[in-house]
């Protein structure tokens, strides 16, 4: 059955399913937030031609999930090794970029302007998470894992406009 009825009153249930909390609760705000990126990565891997960006993408989703299950009460699966993967992701990538000078205004592809979208959701999901953190509930490599996906999503987004032969555009100031 997809409804109980009993978020009706504002409740939700975490992973532990002790006690209901409101919808409001910053747990809550949190885990929506990753949830809205993660359904965002799931627009980008079905517009990905590319296989190694699609299963790329794909693994990113699937961490997503083991994060949400750590922030409500699953034991903590997001340790240094996924870290230090996607940081690794993220230095092949900028290898095969030029060199950062200036902002550049999304778009490009169809694919590039997706990566930036979800480039902008992930920041959010660092906004929000860094309170969770601030308030010692979230483990430091789970936060630095959330902190490094919005990274790795721009230099996606920088790579995908350049294997499409689109010029970055800076913005005018």
């Amino acid at each position: 059955m997809l409804y109980t009825k009993k978020g009706d009153d504002g409740s939700t249930i975490l992973f532990d399913a002790n006690k209901r909390i409101s919808k409001t609760s910053l747990i809550v705000e949190v885990l929506g937030a990753v949830d809205e990126l993660n359904s965002l990565l799931g627009v980008c891997k079905v517009k990905a031609d590319d296989t190694e960006i699609k299963k790329s993408l794909g693994e990113l989703q699937q961490d997503l999930f083991i994060a949400q299950a750590e922030l409500a009460g699953a034991e903590p699966r997001i340790k240094l090794d996924k870290i230090t993967r996607l940081e690794g992701d993220i230095n092949n990538i900028e290898k095969q970029l030029p060199v950062i000078k200036s902002f550049f205004v999304a778009g490009g592809t169809e694919l590039s302007a997706l990566l930036d979208f979800a480039r902008a959701v992930s920041r959010r999901v660092e906004r929000v998470a860094v309170r969770l953190y601030d308030d010692g509930a979230m483990n430091k490599d789970l936060y630095s894992y959330l902190n490094r996906i919005s990274s790795y999503l721009y230099a996606l987004a920088r790579l995908t406009n350049q294997k499409s032969g689109i010029k970055e555009v800076r913005p005018h100031y």
